[in-house]
């Protein structure tokens, strides 16, 4: 049996229930993307051509998500990223909305919609996370 407070919806709620402020805070596109599993059109977020080094954070509760050492331009419009900054920050489920088999990534902390992971990236690992830019901030270094 899975635990339903691990889900991402029941950390959601659970982070917005404790930090009311959370709509205030974000924007209507950073709300959509995070707490509605929306996306934002290709090219037009504010990270997909970043090229500054820091740390991508999570909008919704400023968790460590990516390195910038493992953005890369995949060609797809969005924030892409080799791998999370540890294998505990971001979680990964299947994703079958909009008539596609993908995988959905979450923030592990507060359960925030990041965007998918493609096994289609570069070496090292050979994944693309491909990440909303309203779900994340820079953290410059």
């Amino acid at each position: 049996m899975s635990d339903t407070n691990s889900t991402p919806e029941a950390k959601r709620a659970a982070h917005a229930a404790a930090n009311p402020d959370l709509a205030d805070r974000l924007d209507s596109l950073a709300w959509k993307c995070t707490q509605e599993a929306g996306t934002e059109p290709a090219f037009t977020g504010i990270y997909w051509d970043e090229k500054r080094a820091g740390t991508y954070r999570c909008v919704a509760c400023d968790a460590p998500l990516f390195d910038s050492l493992t953005k890369f331009d995949s060609g797809s419009g969005w924030p892409s990223f080799t791998a999370p900054v540890d294998s505990e920050a971001v979680e990964a489920r299947t994703d079958l909305s909009h008539g596609m088999l993908r995988t959905e990534t979450t923030c592990a902390v507060c359960g925030a919609h990041l965007g998918h992971v493609f096994p289609d990236g570069p070496a090292p690992t050979g994944d693309r996370y491909c990440i909303n830019s309203a779900c994340i901030t820079l953290a410059e270094d």
